[in-house]
């Protein structure tokens, strides 16, 4: 006997504590969602007839530019429930359990609406039906397809306030007929540079930074031109940059740290401009692979 399909009640999602303000940049995704998710819920009179809210929206784009990101926000400002899916949530090797699970799921978001469906690597789940192999797919793998697709028409005829909310790194591998049912399909780009230079002053502020175990860190750092030297990297890649830099000043001290008394304390080196340029010379920018691709497939499919 398969497993229990109710399971997925364990699948909401504790608040996370992000607000939109602490996303940098990324406004026309954070207007949109907004658009989508709350101001229907705020001003249900303005959402009727043909401004009837959007039922589903997916963000695309390199990794880590913040598209999980926008999804925490939403279950932090939104104040719906929130349903966090991957593919291990609704995908069983039992025959039927799949497709059951789907619309378990989509009953569950109906009933606690205002609901929030949150699909992460929407292409793992909604790839397109046969791959350009029809005999390489498992007829399970059709049948939640199939499933999925059902439900979200469903939605899309329906006064609920349930809305999916999808993010991919790969949107040229998704179903064409998913790809109809999300109405709204934003590109999550990597961060231009005011948001790079911001990025910087968030992670390695002018001001001093104090750890919980009483080390202090000083920054001294030249954010334009960290900014103008980081094209091409993501969010994820600065933050990584970032963590590095830090790191140095302390790797001087580890002889001393593992001789330190009790209760003393240490003082260690500022973050210079010229430390995160030389973590910069080592740690080269993932998301940039597919750039032109992305690019491409923004004008063909892209709605705003």
């Amino acid at each position: 006997m398969g497993p229990n399909p109710f399971r997925l009640f364990d699948i909401y999602l504790h608040n996370p504590s992000v607000k939109w303000d602490d996303i940098i940049g990324l406004d026309a995704a954070k207007r949109t969602i907004k658009e989508a998710v709350v101001y229907p819920i705020r001003y249900p009179q303005l959402f009727t007839g043909i401004l009837s809210p959007w039922k589903a929206l997916l963000l695309y784009g390199p990794p880590g530019t913040g598209k999980t990101l926008l999804a925490k926000a939403v279950a932090t400002e939104c104040n719906t429930t929130f349903f966090n899916i991957s593919a291990s949530t609704i995908v069983s090797k039992w025959r039927g359990d799949s497709e059951k699970l789907v619309r378990v799921l989509f009953e569950l978001a109906r009933f606690h609406a205002p609901s929030t469906i949150f699909l992460d690597e929407l292409e793992s789940i909604m790839s397109q039906r046969g791959g350009g192999n029809p005999g390489g797919e498992h007829e399970g793998s059709r049948r939640m397809k199939t499933e999925l697709l059902v439900q979200l028409d469903g939605l899309s005829k329906s006064d609920d306030l349930v809305f999916l909310l999808a993010a991919s790194n790969l949107p040229w591998e998704l179903d064409h007929a998913m790809l109809r049912r999300l109405e709204k399909r934003v590109l999550v780009d990597l961060p231009i540079t005011e948001a790079r230079q911001a990025l910087f002053q968030q992670f390695l502020p002018p001001t001093v930074i104090r750890e919980p175990n009483g080390l202090v860190l000083f920054s001294d750092l030249d954010y334009a031109r960290l900014g103008d030297c980081t094209e091409g990297y993501s969010g994820a890649d600065i933050k990584l940059v970032c963590k590095e830099a830090a790191m140095n000043p302390v790797r001087k001290v580890f002889d001393v740290l593992e001789n330190l008394q009790d209760g003393a304390r240490i003082q260690l080196d500022s973050i210079k401009t010229t430390d995160v340029e030389k973590v910069l010379s080592t740690t080269k920018p993932s998301a940039r692979a597919f750039k032109d691709k992305y690019t491409q497939w923004q004008k063909e499919y892209e709605s705003v």
